[in-house]
């Protein structure tokens, strides 16, 4: 069965890379090519000589970032659906397509949503080429952190579910996560290496896009992935922390 769900999970994952393509394809790329723009000119000024270019841009923006949106989308469904044989039944009295949606609200909080708060995308020409490592070190911090947090958060509400009642359990749960965050948040540092005349229009749209790439990802995996695993699960009910599985 876990063998099943991971192959229609990889083929969502495909699927849902082809949606983030077309999307970042037609909304992102246009500002990623203003970017390159801005830093050519800023290059040029300041008397540097240009870089070479060793992968053209049509191929950057076409084959390449097809390539890289579909492995990455159907990784990341395959993981999905690894996650969901794990949790189905377990957490929730919900069916495949509950639990299924559920759980990718949850990623696309806590991968996604949360770690962009405090370190949002930036396109070419923002970011220091030195701290490029430190960046990165911060964000996968960010992403653990949530990520623990998420996981914590859904235990603790499960019990305070069973004294509190379900609703009453996961608010309480849900402010304790965000107060977790909003605590770590607040003891990594802050980054802000924003060029003074880069466009805040085009960063704006540049990281609400990025979000929203995300945003397909998890809602093609949650929706589509949850339809196609019912057909092949059987009924599940729950009880508590008591599951019942029937053919």
């Amino acid at each position: 069965m876990v063998g099943r769900l991971l192959l229609r999970g990889m083929i969502v994952g495909a699927l849902a890379g082809i949606l983030v393509f077309a999307f970042a394809h037609t909304f992102g790329e246009p500002l990623v090519d203003w970017a390159i723009g801005f830093e050519e000119k800023a290059a040029q000024a300041a008397g540097e000589a240009p870089e070479p270019e060793i992968v053209s841009r049509a191929t950057q923006a076409g084959i390449g970032l097809f390539t890289g949106s579909v492995i990455f989308s159907t990784a990341i469904g395959g993981l999905f659906a690894l996650v969901f044989s794990f949790v189905y039944g377990r957490i929730s009295p919900h069916g495949a397509r509950g639990t299924a949606a559920l759980l990718a609200l949850a990623a696309f909080v806590a991968i996604s949503l949360v770690p962009d708060i405090k370190y949002p995308a930036n396109p070419p020409a923002v970011g220091n080429a030195d701290t490029i490592g430190a960046r990165t070190e911060l964000f996968f911090i960010m992403i653990v952190a949530s990520i623990v947090g998420m996981i914590v958060a859904v235990g603790f509400g499960r019990r305070l579910a069973a004294r509190y009642g379900t609703w009453n359990g996961a608010i309480i749960a849900g402010i304790g996560y965000i107060l977790f965050v909003a605590l770590i948040q607040s003891l990594l540092p802050s980054i802000n290496e924003v060029p003074e005349q880069f466009s805040a229009v085009v960063l704006w749209r540049f990281r609400i896009t990025s979000l929203g790439m995300h945003a397909i990802l998890w809602a093609t995996l949650g929706l589509a992935f949850g339809a196609w695993a019912e057909r092949i699960l059987p009924l599940t009910r729950y009880r508590g922390n008591a599951t019942l599985r029937r053919a």
